[in-house]
């Protein structure tokens, strides 16, 4: 697990999540710890650390 730091798309405040490096490509929806609005997560990684995320609104 590795933590890594974002702005939510919905609120701008800096959030952090713990991400599972051992999968290569994923994509999930978490709520955003500050405004609860739903992000949806897309995580590459080489199975040590991310090589890139993408962190997207899911409008409402």
């Amino acid at each position: 697990m590795e933590e890594h730091f974002f702005q939510c798309p919905h609120c701008w405040e800096e959030i952090s999540m713990l991400m599972d490096v051992s999968v290569s490509n994923q994509t999930y929806i978490e709520d955003c710890e500050v405004c609860c609005n739903p992000i949806q997560i897309h995580v590459i990684s080489d199975g040590t650390s991310i090589q890139n995320i993408d962190a997207n609104s899911i409008e409402q």
